[in-house]
């Protein structure tokens, strides 16, 4: 791809998911931008074996922007990281077209594996602020994984996913996270819970009032 169509399409792909812009030559200023137009440098380098080179320009890189992406990660077109500081993209990491990322989100790995060791990511996903997806495993495509989350396993696609383990706490989302970015308003199962735990207390404490006054009458008798 030559820079002018690549620059093209991340002043298109920025307007489009970050409302902040107000003018198309912002996208110059984004970390994001030169993080990942010079990671597209370093991975060509590392394919072709300069393994040094690559790791150079992508240290080069952190320093310059925060965002620590390894050479030998394979990324698909249309990346975004929002803000980006902190954000890690491990060396077996695979993302597909059109990934979203927000501050300080790791495709890590677990540290007890060889090979294959970070995360597939499918197309149109959203990860939200300081979640991290530790393993090699894959995140199916349209799915959105909340803020501060911890996935450490499979996801199915169209999924969306919360918690410390992450959980899936909701299926077969209507819109794409593509269309709908909010990475806040998302389900919490735990608070759930805690709803209804206190509903079945509430009902519970009624019945054994209903007991008592019961059994107050009968003693009064």
């Amino acid at each position: 791809m030559g820079i002018i169509k690549y620059v093209k399409e991340e002043m298109k792909i920025i307007k489009e998911r970050d409302p902040a812009i107000k003018t198309p030559w912002e996208v110059f200023l984004y970390p994001s931008f030169r993080a990942i137009l010079r990671y597209r440098i370093a991975h060509k380098l590392y394919q072709s074996k300069h393994y040094f080179l690559a790791r150079w320009f992508s240290q080069r890189t952190v320093r310059k922007t925060g965002i620590e992406i390894h050479p030998g990660a394979t990324i698909g077109k249309g990346l975004f990281i929002d803000h980006g500081h902190g954000v890690v993209i491990g060396e077996t990491a695979i993302l597909g077209d059109n990934v979203t990322l927000y501050q300080g989100v790791t495709l890590g790995g677990t540290g007890k594996e060889s090979g294959k060791r970070h995360p597939t990511i499918g197309n149109n996903v959203m990860i939200s602020a300081g979640a991290k997806v530790l393993g090699s495993f894959t995140v199916g495509e349209n799915s959105k994984i909340g803020a501060g989350s911890v996935v450490l396993s499979e996801i199915p696609p169209n999924s969306t996913v919360v918690g410390v383990p992450g959980r899936v706490v909701k299926r077969d989302n209507v819109k794409t996270p593509r269309e709908d970015m909010d990475q806040v308003h998302l389900p919490d199962p735990v608070y759930n819970d805690l709803i209804r735990l206190q509903q079945e207390n509430e009902k519970l404490k009624e019945e054994l009032q209903q007991v008592h006054d019961r059994i107050t009458k009968l003693e009064i008798s």
